[in-house]
């Protein structure tokens, strides 16, 4: 089935219906996810090789545009769960691609932090407070996350660390949301739209493999430039006002309208 034909049947038939229920009672939309996910609008995005549905930035920004207009806190869901499978997609491993492709995976980003003092958002977005720690096999990841949207409700993060032995930069991780230890209060308190799940996840410590890290070890602000920025940036503009971005990405967004190589370089 095409994907616009999938999109208006679940609009119709799901999210539509839900969505004054989703607004006023701050109701995670798990039927809308769930119904997204059977049509393969989850996995819109993900390589055929893997059962995806082998589309791009343009199909996703449709999506959430069309979403953001029936019910923005799905949109917001969305917007984050394309963003965090683009950097799956290209870092990822086989197993979550095809669970994503299936529609049984939700992702999230876990970018933005509590504390940011007096270096910024964009200081701390390129220099996270959150720490790793490599003993063996496993890493220990410590923070607290912010403004993550379907906390709690998302089957993985896309999470930043300053490196585990690079000098400078920051790394990115896939935590899952079963990881021991990880922990999200009970009444989400994020800005996003009702319904979100937007809320702060702690990690005292929370412990994943080795191997979890998504690209090189301080290569994470190259990740952020070049893959998730540009989808973020073009996701928030289809969704317009209607969704949220997290603060501290708020702010870097604005600066990534700028040339990624200036960044990069600043």
């Amino acid at each position: 089935m095409p994907y616009r034909t999938a999109l208006a049947e679940v609009l119709n038939s799901v999210i539509a219906p839900s969505a004054e229920e989703t607004a006023l009672e701050g109701r995670f939309p798990r039927r809308a996810v769930t119904a997204l996910g059977r049509a393969g609008l989850l996995g819109l995005t993900v390589s055929t090789e893997f059962g995806g549905g082998g589309k791009g930035l343009a199909e996703a920004v449709e999506v959430v545009a069309r979403t953001a207009r029936v019910c923005p806190a799905t949109a917001a869901v969305l917007q984050s769960h394309y963003t965090a499978v683009a950097v799956i997609e290209a870092y990822g491993g086989p197993w979550v691609r095809g669970e994503v492709a299936a529609g049984r995976h939700l992702g999230s980003l876990a970018l933005s932090e509590d504390g940011a003092g007096d270096q910024g958002v964009e200081a701390q977005l390129r220099t996270p407070r959150s720490t790793a720690t490599r003993s063996g096999g496993v890493v220990a990841l410590r923070a607290r996350k912010q403004q993550v949207v379907a906390a709690g409700e998302a089957d993985s993060y896309i999470w930043s660390s300053r490196p585990l032995a690079a000098r400078d930069g920051l790394s990115l991780w896939a935590v899952p949301a079963y990881a021991p230890d990880l922990f999200v209060p009970a009444r989400p308190g994020g800005a996003g739209p009702h319904g979100s799940a937007t809320s702060t996840v702690f990690a005292d410590p929370v412990l994943v493999p080795a191997d979890a890290i998504l690209g090189a070890d301080g290569g994470g602000l190259d990740i952020v430039l070049r893959t998730v920025l540009p989808w973020l940036l073009e996701l928030r503009a289809a969704a317009g006002a209607e969704t949220f971005c997290p603060p501290a990405v708020d702010v870097f967004l604005s600066s990534a309208r700028r040339p990624a190589d200036s960044l990069a370089s600043s």
